[in-house]
């Protein structure tokens, strides 16, 4: 894994209107190499991004949404014209079929010395780093398993499906709206393969390892063929002369 990531996150967002550059991205190959899953998408956190809204005397927390790509245009608001967090859960959105739900929220990433990204090669560490840089979609799957859950719900995502996400600065002392992304590029989760389509090699394969893999594969079918055919020959041949045919000449003579 790599042992460096520079954060590039340095434009400041207006207090309602997302930059058109600002949208939740896919976390770096250095931090994961394994993405997305099956079930679990893993983005990265912005930093300094919120920063012009940010009031030293309140409280602030970030809300990330989501929804299905097939979701409706008009349905992607996230907040109602007195600027309150749209509420919805998974489970009223059809798991983000009819309109974007609340996953999760976490603090806002601070800018005031951060983990270095270095860090992740020490095993001490790596935890702390990704915690920091990271979020990852699909984190808790209990909700699924309550009728009466209406609470946030961050659950696995379905195989082969594709998603949007939001991030939202809230403002907690007020409860509204301070700030907001826009919708990210859709990310889809990976297709469940057949056991027939499943590649065990670890890794891709040259046309040099194409050519010595042929070769050893001829050469291992001409040892069996080999090795039959003298099996075979040893089974087949002519046994000598019989103990009855041996004791003729003994029976005439006496």
């Amino acid at each position: 894994m790599g042992s460096s990531w520079v954060v590039v996150a340095c434009c400041c967002l207006g207090q309602l209107y997302a930059d058109q550059s600002l949208k939740p991205q896919i976390a770096a190959p250095q931090l994961t190499t394994n993405k997305p899953t099956l079930t679990t998408i893993a983005l990265q956190k912005l930093f300094c991004v919120f920063d012009s809204s940010l009031n030293p005397n309140k409280s602030y927390t970030i809300y990330l949404y989501a929804m299905k790509e097939s979701a409706s245009a008009m349905s992607s608001l996230v907040m109602d014209p007195s600027r309150k967090p749209l509420d919805s859960t998974f489970q009223q959105t059809g798991g983000g079929q009819l309109g974007p739900y609340r996953a999760d929220s976490f603090p806002v990433p601070t800018c005031a010395a951060p983990p270095r990204p270095g860090d992740i090669a020490d095993v001490t560490k790596v935890s702390r780093v990704l915690q920091h840089y990271l979020f990852r979609v699909e984190d808790d799957g209990t909700c699924l398993y309550d009728a009466n859950f209406l609470d946030v719900c961050n659950p696995p995502l379905a195989p082969d499906t594709t998603h949007r996400f939001k991030y939202v600065l809230i403002d907690s002392t007020e409860g509204i709206v301070k700030g907001q992304t826009l919708w990210s590029d859709p990310i889809k989760t990976r297709r469940v393969k057949l056991p027939l389509q499943i590649d065990l090699w670890p890794e891709p394969r040259s046309g040099g390892m194409v050519v010595i893999t042929s070769i050893l594969s001829v050469l291992l079918f001409l040892l069996l063929a080999g090795f039959l055919a003298a099996v075979c020959s040893a089974v087949l041949k002519p046994e000598g002369p019989s103990a009855e045919a041996k004791s003729v000449p003994q029976t005439t003579q006496q």
